[in-house]
């Protein structure tokens, strides 16, 4: 994959605003914020073009992380090849991230519950107000109807 042709790496290149730390992807990019680069028929994340580009080829099983943590950045000393479940834990939705730290739902009551298929901590209070909301809902479309 490293051998592109210097047409391609300067294609590459002109879509990129670099200044001294990051490298600012400023051509397309995806629903999730990350730039990407069509290359032999192929549409791939522009960060990691520049990580093979410049450093080498994604290890198989593994998957790039900002360090930097911005999406639009493709510098390639910005980025790690890291296991997914790395990148998870270093990214917002990981184990150091705030949100997994809390042990209280917005309301003030504390989370005791955790989803059995999931990660997903529950507020049983605010649960089972919301559920007595929906039914009484439920009911009194059934009642409108009549």
């Amino acid at each position: 994959m490293t051998n592109l042709t210097p047409k391609q790496i300067k294609n590459f290149m002109s879509k990129i605003t670099q200044s001294r730390n990051c490298w600012i992807w400023k051509a397309s990019k995806n629903t999730d914020g990350y730039g990407h680069f069509g290359l032999n028929g192929k549409i791939m994340d522009a960060h990691s073009v520049s990580y093979m580009i410049f450093k080498e080829d994604i290890p198989k099983g593994m998957e790039l992380d900002h360090l930097c943590r911005n999406r639009l950045c493709v510098n390639p000393d910005h980025l790690e090849a890291v296991t997914h479940r790395e990148n998870i834990q270093r990214g917002k939705t990981g184990s150091n991230n705030h949100q997994s730290k809390k042990t209280h739902c917005p309301k003030g009551h504390e989370y005791s519950h955790k989803e059995k298929t999931s990660s997903v901590r529950l507020c049983i209070i605010c649960r089972n107000l919301a559920t007595i909301k929906h039914r009484k809902k439920l009911k009194g479309m059934s009642n409108v109807s009549k």
